[in-house]
């Protein structure tokens, strides 16, 4: 049963709305089919730069407008950067959506990035890199993807590098503007206890006097993957350790029992497998999460812990074993439908959060052109057998496969 509304504005803008009765808030944002892996070698870093540009002035706002216009209401902007989205989105009492809506359209597509603000803001990006530098959990998984996808755009650093970031001026931003928006490829999506009729007169008031925008961009399809092993000392106390490989991509009809299966290996549950073996048995480690990430054309899994240096050997036989485990002992009745019913539970879990369930409600028609309910997602996660679980296993897990990367402490 479809249970949202979805029109098209004349300019190729898609808009989605989905009512939900009991909340006075309404949560609503664009999303844009543009990220880091569209950015030439000489513009890495510029969607996230431009992120942070959109709240630096428009046409007809400085940012102090800007940063005020919700924040005085109570309300909330905000926006982030992924390797193949850019987001701008708010949350606001919904007697206050039309200002929402508003403002979103305009630090959208009015930003004038003016050059005072640019250099104000590369000092900020350029600390923002200090901060990840210095976190060894974000690290990790940045420098795991350049293991993975070596000198392609996916491997490269959503924040690009100290040199680009120093070299960035207003018309790097409009030219990569020009090269990647596309209207039809932007979907405004709005979740809230408010009728469809008036999200449509709303966006249609804000959205549709918009220029039809059509770009150039021809992204690069990422298409050999070697494993690789990597070693790198840095000045941390501890040792991080990252074990994976690309993984299926979006559209892929393994996608979600390849979630499935990741999520018993080392989800958010206490009851990973994963977390019972490397933390419950041996404690060898404070946390260990196992994650997969798909993209149009490939995808990402990744297992990340830190553990003390004189561990990271006995922590990798045994995620080896667990993986072993997963390609050669099929999953039992009850354990198959425990795991089920934990995945149902997360996702239901999930939905109930607002903001997310508006972001995905967006990204699911850019990717894929429709949203699958909730009852139709369940079905499909009763249909996976133990069987097509431990397919994927010997597909995915084989340890001839995997990429390693660890970072140990200089002394």
């Amino acid at each position: 049963m479809v249970d949202y509304n979805l029109i098209s504005l004349p300019n190729g803008i898609r808009v989605i709305h989905k009512e939900v009765p009991s909340t006075k808030i309404v949560h609503c944002g664009f999303i844009l089919d543009i990220g880091s892996r569209d950015e030439t070698e000489e513009q890495l870093g510029i969607a996230h730069f431009w992120e942070h540009m959109a709240f630096k002035g428009t046409k007809k706002r400085k940012a102090f407008h800007i940063l005020n216009k919700l924040d005085s209401v109570g309300g909330e902007l905000n926006a982030y950067t992924t390797k193949e989205k850019i987001c701008f989105y708010a949350s606001a009492l919904d007697k206050h959506m039309e200002s929402a809506f508003e403002l979103l359209q305009d630090i959208t597509f009015d930003s004038v990035f003016p050059e005072k603000q640019i250099e104000n803001e590369r000092g900020v990006i350029l600390e923002e890199m200090a901060l990840y530098h210095d976190n060894p959990e974000d690290a990790l998984q940045d420098e795991f993807d350049r293991v993975v996808f070596k000198e392609h755009p996916l491997g490269q650093n959503i924040l690009g590098t100290p040199k680009s970031v120093r070299s960035f001026h207003r018309e790097d931003f409009q030219e990569f503007l020009k090269t990647n928006l596309s209207t039809e490829r932007v979907v405004f999506s709005c979740v809230g206890n408010v009728p469809f009729k008036k999200v449509k007169r709303l966006a249609e008031k804000y959205f549709g006097q918009i220029p039809l925008l059509q770009a150039s961009r021809q992204r690069k399809p990422f298409e050999f993957y070697r494993p690789d092993r990597e070693i790198i000392r840095r000045n941390i106390t501890q040792a991080h350790c990252a074990i994976g490989a690309t993984g299926y991509a979006l559209a892929d009809e393994k996608r979600l029992p390849f979630f499935m299966l990741v999520n018993i290996l080392g989800g958010p549950g206490m009851n990973s497998r994963l977390n019972l073996a490397l933390r419950e048995k041996y404690g060898f480690v404070y946390s260990v999460e196992a994650a997969y990430h798909p993209f149009a054309d490939t995808g990402l899994f990744g297992i990340y812990f830190g553990t003390e240096k004189s561990q990271v050997e006995r922590s990798h036989r045994i995620i080896a074993k667990e993986l072993r485990q997963l390609r050669e002992k099929p999953l039992g009745v009850l354990q198959l439908h425990k795991a089920k019913e934990q995945l149902i539970g997360q996702l239901a879990m999930a939905e109930e959060n607002n903001t997310s369930l508006m972001l995905m409600l967006g990204k699911s028609i850019l990717d894929m052109e429709k949203v699958d309910s909730l009852e139709d997602v369940f079905q499909r996660i009763r249909q996976i057998s133990g069987a097509e679980l431990m397919d994927i296993a010997n597909e995915m897990f084989d340890e001839n496969r995997l990429s390693y990367l660890t970072l140990l402490p200089e002394n």
